[in-house]
């Protein structure tokens, strides 16, 4: 039986309900479907009835025949869900559960932005808010950023945002000169480069894997640079033994799982805290998962207008990376 409060967010919890067992027959009493990122604590991954990095839970929240959507993420997650799914519920476990990145491109700010460059098309990284989304042009998670940029003739001007870091990283992938917004998340700047060559002396023969979203700094040392489900294809596939992941840890709960006899080894931040777990992401918790399956609350909510303005850039992400793992 899972340890349950008595109460959380003022709501009551029966602190004899089995979680599990009550998040289960509610999923199935409210036709559920529950989709969860690799960066969620180990027991919401172990529950979730899909997993996946930002490109395949907008698949799947774009695929999925339910009628309650509960995304154990962050807020742009669940909202990208709900501009996708206009008519379905939309809930996610702690309202609170925001993003360092998506906050660092307020909408107003970006309108500014491309008042001054009006011949830039806006390529948008899905990291942000549905405000910025109905900004952009096109939308691009870290899976298939590399694709949406290039189907761009080369001669036309782009403005990427939020991120730097992999605003940056593209622009060395693919030659191309953008105009960065200056964004960054607040687990993937953190990482040390002093501590990842201490790691790489102490373990010979490690690999480094590490997230676009790192600073340059760590990204020179990486034997594979991608996105999560990317990392994780490539530690289930690579033939090295012991991993060192510069990305947020949660995802390595997911790659011991998939390959018990190796050994994964977070890179920890150069502060002496546990900066590599998001701070929001950790927020969602079994009991509210249960809660906001319970009450059908905190629903996502959208103006339709913004809605329809932000889905325009999505559907066209969604359509040029239908090839994209």
């Amino acid at each position: 039986m899972s340890s349950a409060l008595s109460v959380v967010d003022d709501r009551a919890i029966d602190p004899t309900l089995d979680l599990e067992e009550e998040i289960a027959r509610l999923r199935k009493e409210r036709n559920a479907v529950i989709l969860a990122h690799y960066y969620q604590d180990g027991d919401i991954q172990d529950l979730a009835d899909f997993l996946g990095d930002s490109l395949q839970l907008a698949r799947a929240a774009e695929e999925t025949e339910a009628d309650v959507i509960v995304f154990c993420g962050v807020h742009f997650m669940a909202e990208t869900a709900k501009i996708l799914n206009p008519d379905k519920i939309v809930v996610l476990p702690d309202l609170d559960a925001g993003c360092s990145l998506s906050d660092s491109c307020p909408p107003a700010a970006l309108a500014r932005f491309k008042e001054l460059h009006p011949d830039h098309k806006v390529v948008s990284y899905i990291n942000c808010s549905a405000g910025v989304k109905a900004l952009s042009d096109v939308i691009c998670t870290s899976s298939n950023a590399r694709a949406i940029v290039e189907s761009f003739p080369e001669d036309t001007p782009l403005l990427f945002a939020p991120d730097r870091n992999l605003g940056a990283w593209l622009e060395k992938e693919t030659g191309r000169d953008m105009l960065l917004w200056q964004g960054t998340c607040v687990v993937h700047e953190t990482f040390s480069e002093r501590k990842l060559v201490g790691l790489k002396e102490r373990n010979p023969g490690a690999k480094v894997l590490a997230h676009p979203e790192c600073e340059d700094v760590i990204l020179r040392h990486a034997d594979h640079v991608g996105s999560t489900s990317g990392l994780l294809r490539f530690s289930q596939e690579d033939e090295a033994t012991t991993f060192i992941v510069a990305t947020e840890a949660g995802i390595m709960h997911t790659m011991q799982k998939a390959s018990p006899d190796k050994e994964f080894i977070a890179l920890p931040p150069e502060a002496g805290c546990a900066c590599n777990n998001c701070p929001y992401m950790k927020l969602n918790t079994l009991e509210k998962v249960y809660l906001c399956l319970r009450d059908l609350e905190p629903r996502i909510e959208l103006d339709e207008s913004l809605r329809l303005a932000a889905k325009a850039p999505m559907d066209r992400m969604l359509e040029l990376s239908a090839a994209v793992k």
